[in-house]
């Protein structure tokens, strides 16, 4: 939106400067983008009187003439058909730059002697004009400054407009927020009356055909139009904001525009047909050329003005050429009217047409302006094209809404703002923007906004005009109370950090993957029909048909993650992945919900077991399912985790083994207890992929997994951190080596020991498992070493032998073990 200064003092009083105009304004929310003194470039422009004007001897086309410039005359050959003695014109005197940066000298043309150059609107940058020199009024004193004399010394002030804001898409909008901060009275533009002729038939029709698409529509006709070009003071005004000048009639619907914010249109009322105006969609294959000469395509949803017979107009984006003003009418329809914006909007930018009126139409535009804007611009017309109204306006109303008031608490605001404000000082603020506002009782305010601020709904919104015009400079600071306290941290978001570090550290690395998955995936895996993974939530509208649904497993995203690698030959990979799984919710009151959702830890491993090391000290070896077990156990620990038992007995397995699992290679992760009286439930699972399972995802090598529930997790007891002094005695160490059956799982003889619950026991740890003579086939030796250690005394060998035969009693009854002998040492 551009104004000048002066226009700008025409509807309100102030007295700051450019600069501080532009700040006040930046702090009401309407951010300045430029501040521009107009007409710079014609420093050195001077206004001259054509005295005499001679025949160029040597040339049929120049003219030699006598120009008065002040107290001296200058000679100046020109080729301008309208140079004549007496006219005032615009002298570019030798030393003169002229806006297109040349620079004028003395100059010889034809033998003859030029002082200087006779200018043009166009060579001046006034305007497109270039059929002559400049005429200008015969008043003007000659030696004076151009731009003085034709007072276009100016500020142009350009300011950038959020959508929410189209009252300030005028001067007459920016002005009404002058007059907010000032406190001086606002006068709007005069405007014609147009009762005089309302006895009279309109001579015109209007039909809309949908209100909702047109609030309202207006139209008066005006007899007895002369167009012509436009008087100086209507010209420069346009000039000022970057608009060129057409004629007359046009000129004045633009500038009232600007001025008004409403956006108005004038057809040749001759050009239609009917004398009637119809407000309609368009019809199928309907086409309309506009005034830019191109033909548009128009589609069902955009909206037409259209006489008897055809379109005439793109409503409230441009005219149609078959109604345009010429310089041979004599009568013109004007239309001031309302649209829907959002119809507006998708039409400009379906066509690729922005227009000033659309700017102002998409926006919204006040309906209660209609008529005002009207009356503007006829009481214009009168003055400049000498324009008489024919009969009555047509004003077609059909889509009236009365806004509510607004209840405004004065307490409230005070609290927001933090300012001691009077209700008084409240109601002042919102009255000097033209907003109705009523006192009810000691503590209310009931505001009625106007119908051009369509951005005021609620209570928030007024409290911000009251800070926007009381200032926001002035709304006190006061230091924020903290309080010293730690916040209390959401457990899962810590688990999930914490998890991330401990893995990260342990050599994986994170991946992201999409919650989208391809339902494919899960024959991929061989999972059945029936398969709790396939009960997925479905998009309706996906990004692709690999994106179909919700992911209910991270892993077939870390096998894709896989294969990527492996087929850039990066095939050694620990991967890891924290992320949500979906679930469809049952809604038994059959009402839509949104789908549970799991938090999940999902790793894969696959390649050398210790990638990147030499060779020749660490060899080959790929990693197996103990590497996995480490990593999980590893993390359980970091987390300080209890509450759980691990599964791995073939017949402890069978019932959570999924089908891509490969037999034997697989340990489930259960809640502590009996695992038949946890329904099934799991907290992880891991082990190797089916090499089936591998091709069909185009993998060649194997790949280990992990998969953990970190929201079951979460509801497992964490131990917490315990301190304790270093011990004053000393430890003592013994073993012991008994012989179990080989289906015996040694972890789990060590964890007897540590749940022995002995106070002297510290540690336990296996050193050795042998196999072979004289152990029989189908045993195994396991030796573990324990070490003992007591605060309070030093231990001795009797207190050590009773603890530990009472937990070698344990391990042999509990696992059908033995102790090995002597003879059976290898």
């Amino acid at each position: 939106m551009k104004f000048t200064l002066t226009w700008l003092r025409e509807f309100v009083d102030f007295d700051l400067s450019a600069v501080e105009l532009a700040e006040r304004l930046t702090m009401l929310g309407l951010e300045v983008d430029a501040v521009v003194d107009l007409h710079r470039e014609l420093a050195g422009i001077k206004v001259g009187r054509i005295i005499e004007v001679t025949p160029h001897p040597d040339a049929d086309k120049l003219t030699i003439c006598r120009v008065a410039v002040g107290a001296r005359s200058r000679q100046v050959v020109c080729g301008a058909p309208n140079v004549r003695a007496g006219l005032a014109v615009a002298v570019a005197l030798p030393g003169a730059r002229l806006p297109s940066g040349l620079e004028v000298g003395e100059a010889t043309i034809r033998g003859a002697l030029s002082q200087g150059m006779l200018c043009s609107e166009m060579e001046l940058r006034i305007s497109d004009s270039h059929a002559g020199v400049m005429e200008l009024p015969g008043e003007l004193e000659d030696g004076l400054e151009l731009a003085e004399a034709l007072a276009l010394r100016d500020t142009m002030i350009e300011v950038d407009l959020t959508p929410n804001r189209p009252d300030c898409a005028s001067v007459l909008g920016i002005a009404r927020e002058v007059a907010g901060i000032t406190g001086n009275r606002l006068h709007p533009p005069a405007g014609a009356d147009l009762t005089a002729a309302g006895d009279r038939a309109a001579g015109f029709t209007v039909a809309v055909e949908s209100p909702s698409d047109c609030p309202r529509y207006a139209a008066v006709r005006l007899g007895k139009v002369r167009i012509a070009p436009s008087p100086w003071w209507l010209k420069k005004r346009l000039l000022a904001i970057g608009q060129r000048s057409i004629n007359n009639v046009v000129d004045v619907t633009n500038l009232v525009m600007m001025e008004t914010g409403q956006p108005l249109h004038a057809f040749d009322f001759a050009k239609l047909g009917g004398k009637a105006i119809v407000v309609r969609r368009p019809a199928v294959h309907e086409t309309l050329v506009t005034l830019d000469g191109t033909e548009r395509p128009l589609a069902p949803d955009m909206l037409l003005i259209c006489d008897a017979a055809k379109p005439v107009a793109l409503a409230g984006v441009m005219g149609g050429a078959n109604s345009e003003v010429s310089d041979h009418t004599t009568e013109i329809l004007l239309e001031s009217a309302c649209f829907d914006p959002v119809t507006i909007r998708k039409t400009a930018r379906r066509l690729n047409m922005a227009t000033e009126a659309s700017y102002r139409f998409e926006r919204g535009v006040d309906a209660d302006g209609v008529l005002r804007a009207m009356q503007r611009a006829v009481a214009l017309m009168q003055q400049v094209a000498g324009a008489e109204q024919i009969g009555a306006v047509v004003d077609v109303y059909e889509g009236r809404q009365e806004r509510p008031a607004i209840p405004l608490r004065i307490n409230r605001t005070r609290e927001l703002l933090g300012m001691d404000l009077s209700g008084e000082a409240i109601a002042s603020c919102l009255s000097a923007i033209e907003l109705q506002v009523t006192r009810e009782g000691d503590d209310l305010l009931r505001v009625r906004p106007p119908g051009f601020r369509i951005d005021l709904e609620r209570e928030i919104d007024l409290v911000e005009e009251v800070a926007r015009l009381q200032g926001y400079n002035d709304i006190p600071t006061r230091v924020p109370c903290v309080p010293m306290s730690f916040p209390e941290q959401d457990e899962g978001r810590r688990m999930r950090r914490q998890a991330a570090e401990v893995l990260i550290a342990l050599g994986f690395n994170e991946a992201i993957n999409y919650s989208f998955t391809a339902a494919e995936n899960f024959d991929r895996l061989g999972l059945g029909a029936d398969h709790p993974a396939r009960r997925t939530v479905c998009l309706r509208n996906p990004l692709s048909e690999e994106q179909g649904i919700m992911r209910t497993m991270l892993l077939p995203g870390l096998l894709e993650t896989v294969r990527t690698n492996v087929n850039r030959q990066n095939v050694d990979l620990r991967i890891f992945e924290i992320g949500k799984v979906f679930n469809p919710s049952v809604a038994s009151d059959h009402l839509e919900r949104q789908p549970g959702e799991n938090q999940r830890l999902c790793g894969v491993l696959s390649g050398l077991r210790y990638p990147g090391a030499p060779l020749l000290h660490y060899g080959t070896p790929p990693a197996d399912l103990l590497d996995v077990k480490g990593a999980v156990t590893a993390l359980l620990d970091e987390l300080r985790l209890t509450g759980f038992d691990w599964l791995t007995a073939t017949e402890e397995v069978a019932p959570h083994r999924p089908g891509f699992v490969r037999p034997g290679s697989c340990a489930v992760l259960v809640p502590a207890g009996d695992s038949s009286a946890t329904g099934g439930a799991t907290l992880g699972i891991l082990g190797q992929v089916e090499p089936g399972i591998l091709r069909a995802f185009g993998i060649k090598q194997e790949v280990l997994f992990f998969e953990l529930d970190l929201d079951g997790l979460l509801r497992c007891p964490a131990m917490f951190r315990r301190f304790a002094a270093l011990p004053k005695f000393p430890a003592v160490k013994w073993d012991m080596a008994v012989v179990v059956p080989e289906a015996v799982e040694a972890g789990r003889m060590v964890e007897t020991i540590y749940r022995s619950n002995e106070p002297l026991v510290e540690r336990a740890e296996i050193f050795d498992i042998y196999r072979g003579k004289p152990v029989e086939e189908g045993y195994k030796s396991v030796a573990i070493a324990i070490t003992y250690r007591s605060n309070q005394q030093t231990l001795d060998d009797q207190s050590v032998e009773k603890v530990h035969g009472r937990l070698l009693e344990t391990i042999m009854s509990r696992f059908q073990g033995r102790l090995r002998e002597a003879a059976e040492q290898p």
